[in-house]
This record gives structure tokens, C-alpha cells and sequence, in this order.
């Protein structure tokens, strides 16, 4: 088997991760004809095209395993530095900008469990990259190799990888106290969900319609939306008398505590259950990361 130039592979990864040859010759502090010269030879190594040069780019299947094998081998130096920082402290410098450990997890978990969960790592020096999108869309960036591990809501394990159940995120439909007295004194009902603006986070984002299908037993559902791409702002933007927002319990409990948000259907919350998916290698780096995700989400999600 060839044996591939480190720094050719982390060329590749760097042109992916940072979307052309211009911002990864700034990361990796070399410049950009130096960037293609690496991605050349290496295609000539392999004796394929790695990278399709489009907008934005992305790797081509090869690229794509060159890339998983890459982030490989930053786990096993992530492991190696861990374990030479317990045998001498001293003697172990910081971690490379182009060495960063990548997960993906969904914006309303890093909004309200995944962060604390990921403190004791962070501050211990583990050079943590966390993607954020849509827990339904999570995978899609392990099964593609670009993270080595994601918070999903997909149940079967992908190829390679090793599943573990986290618990389930309750969901709420939450509106401002004064909107929700002057539009829906009676709360949510399957009568007046039409003439409500729902809170989205973007156009892949089907909570809202999963949650009045299932609160009110509809199998299609269309609502009226507007588009804030981040959990936190979704809250503000309810609090503002946007319109409705389907957001975790957790999110709003302390709003809905004081007065601030109104639960617009107490007797109805939409379970979402997450799953924690990662390569399935021996690692003490994953190995911690899934035994700190795990502890936090049983702290937090319901059973």
C-alpha cells in the first residue's frame, strides 16, 4: 500500500474544510501555488481527481476516503499527545491549528447540554472543531468522513461507525405571553396553527410541521414560516412576537418560569430521541468524548 505524504493529506483536508486553495494556503502558512502543487502530486499518487472544482468544492469519493483517513491519523496523534501529556507533561506543546478534532452536533443541543458536556475536553486542550446543522442532517457529515463523530437522530449505526442512545430532547410550542393572549388565547389548536408564523431555523427545518402533524394527529401539514438559523435566536425572535416557536424544553424552561413565553400546548411535548454515532476505532480521544457526551445528555434528556 503507498504510503501518503502527511502533509499532502492535510492539504486536501484543508482545502475541504476551509472551501479553496486561497484560505487553506492561509491556514497551513504556505501559498496557494504550494496548495495545488501538494493536491497535484497527491492526485498523481492516487491517479484520480480529489477535488471537483465547483462552488463550493467538495471531494470527489476518493477525496472523501483520503479525507476519513486523514482525521484518522489526527485522532491517533490527538490519542498519542494524551498519553505523552500523562508521561511528561512538559514535553508536549500545543496541537497543531490543522490537527482540530471535528464533530457534528445539531444547534440546539450545542444551545443547551452539548457545550458543558464538552468543557472538561476543551479546557484540557483537545482542539475541538464542532460543526453545527440540523439533527437530521448531522450523519451526512460523518458518513462523508469530515467529523469523526455526530449527535443525530438516525437509530441504525453507519458503516464503520458505533451507536450509542443519548435520550430523547422534549420540544415545546412556545409563543410571548401579549402575542399569545392577543392571537391564541386558547393556545395551539389544529383549528388556528394556519394563521400563526412558526419560527423555523432554515428550509430543511421540518420540526414545526413534525410537531402540529403529531400534536394533532395530521398527517400534512403546511404553516407559514419564517427563518432564524440559530436556536437561541429563534427565542429572541418569539420573545419579539415573531410568531410561534417550536424550541426544546430545556430552551424555554426558564422563560416559561417566569412568565415571558407561554407553553401553547401543556398537555403535548414532541419527543426527539439523539443518538451519539463515531468511528468505531480504539481511541481514548473518541472514548472520552462519547462517555462526556453521554453522561451530560443523561443529566439532561428524558429517558
Amino acid at each position: 500500500m503507498s504510503t501518503f505524504d502527511p502533509d499532502a493529506l492535510e492539504c486536501l483536508a484543508a482545502i475541504v474544510e476551509e472551501g479553496g486553495f486561497e484560505r487553506a494556503a492561509q491556514r497551513l502558512s504556505i501559498t496557494q501555488s504550494a496548495v495545488s502543487q501538494r493536491l497535484r502530486a497527491l492526485e498523481a499518487q492516487v491517479g484520480t481527481v480529489l477535488i471537483v472544482r465547483s462552488r463550493p468544492l467538495r471531494p470527489t469519493s476518493a477525496g472523501q476516503l483520503l479525507l476519513k483517513h486523514t482525521k484518522q491519523m489526527r485522532l491517533l496523534r490527538a490519542d498519542l499527545e494524551r498519553d505523552l501529556k500523562e508521561l511528561a507533561p512538559s514535553s508536549v506543546g500545543g496541537s497543531r491549528e490543522e490537527e482540530r478534532i471535528s464533530i457534528a452536533v445539531n444547534a440546539d443541543s450545542i444551545a443547551t447540554w452539548a457545550l458543558t458536556a464538552l468543557n472538561e475536553l476543551a479546557c484540557q486542550g483537545l482542539p475541538l472543531e464542532i460543526i453545527t446543522d440540523d439533527q437530521d442532517f448531522t450523519h451526512e457529515w460523518l458518513r462523508e468522513g469530515q467529523v469523526l463523530g455526530c449527535v443525530t437522530t438516525l437509530k441504525q449505526a453507519l458503516r464503520g461507525c458505533k451507536v450509542a442512545p443519548l435520550g430523547a430532547m422534549n420540544y415545546v410550542a412556545v409563543a410571548e405571553a401579549r402575542y399569545a393572549h392577543e392571537h391564541c388565547p386558547k393556545g395551539l389548536t389544529q383549528h388556528n396553527f394556519r394563521d400563526i408564523p412558526f419560527i423555523a431555523f432554515n428550509r430543511k427545518d421540518d420540526m414545526q410541521s413534525e410537531f402540529v402533524g403529531s400534536a394533532f394527529g395530521l398527517k400534512r401539514v403546511t404553516l407559514r414560516q419564517l427563518f432564524v438559523p440559530s436556536s437561541e435566536g429563534q427565542v429572541r425572535a418569539v420573545l419579539a412576537g415573531w410568531g410561534v416557536g417550536v424550541v426544546p424544553e430545556l430552551l424555554a424552561r426558564g422563560l416559561l418560569g417566569q412568565g415571558q413565553l407561554v407553553n401553547l400546548t401543556p398537555a403535548y411535548a414532541l419527543p426527539i430521541q439523539l443518538y451519539w454515532h463515531c468511528w468505531n476505532l480504539e481511541s481514548e480521544v473518541l472514548d472520552a468524548l462519547t462517555v462526556a457526551l453521554m453522561r451530560a445528555a443523561r443529566e439532561s434528556l428524558a429517558a
